[in-house]
């Protein structure tokens, strides 16, 4: 396989790493990660053992991804966001096996600083904001902000927000490229077979 690797990156052996991935300074990556093709992981990024990141992810600096995060392919995660995997740490309480599982599905947008708590799902090109708090499942295409984070809109996959309503039924098409978008039951459908992964 073929990788970039800085000089003062350190990734242990044993760990995955696809093809065309770029590990900047400062990285630790550890022997049980497994890191797929074209991603980039910034400066002072730390990967747990059991963490999984697909294809084409963006990791800014000063992320920790801790055990039992699976990042899809073309997640954005921003500068400083922090993940969790124990929901009620104590520092004189053992609770490694207590650990939720946390997942980022295809195409999110996780904003710089944003903090995701442990055993939630960030669905499908959901966007979250900077800043924000999860503590709660988001759905795919949904844009949430704030401390908690609450849903007030609806993103495309270009990364702008649709004109749509919260909760009802409508239909937008994104100016950019053409696909479409439906809101049907208060879910968000992408309803073209626009390509997957818009310039």
């Amino acid at each position: 396989m073929s990788f970039y690797q800085h000089e003062t990156a350190i990734i242990d052996p044993g760990a995955t790493i696809g093809d065309g991935t770029s590990i900047w300074h400062w990285v630790h990556v550890s022997a049980g990660a497994v890191i797929g093709s074209s991603c980039v992981l910034g400066q002072n990024v730390f990967v747990a053992n059991k963490v999984i990141i697909g294809n084409g992810v963006k990791i800014q600096n000063n992320v920790s991804v801790y055990d039992n995060v699976t990042i899809e392919d073309d997640v954005f995660c921003g500068p400083a966001m922090v993940f969790t995997n124990v929901y009620n740490p104590r520092a004189f309480i053992e609770r490694k096996q207590e650990y939720k599982d946390t997942l980022i599905k295809r195409g999110a947008t996780l904003g710089a600083n944003c903090t995701i708590i442990s055993g939630i799902i960030i669905g499908e090109y959901a966007f979250i904001g900077a800043g924000a708090l999860v503590n709660k499942d988001v759905p795919a295409f949904a844009l949430y902000v704030g401390v908690p984070a609450q849903h007030i809109g609806w993103m495309t996959k270009f990364g702008e927000r649709m004109q749509l309503p919260l909760i009802g039924e409508g239909s937008y098409t994104c100016p950019h490229t053409g696909e479409v978008y439906t809101l049907k039951d208060n879910v968000v459908v992408f309803a073209t077979n626009s390509p997957d992964r818009p310039k």
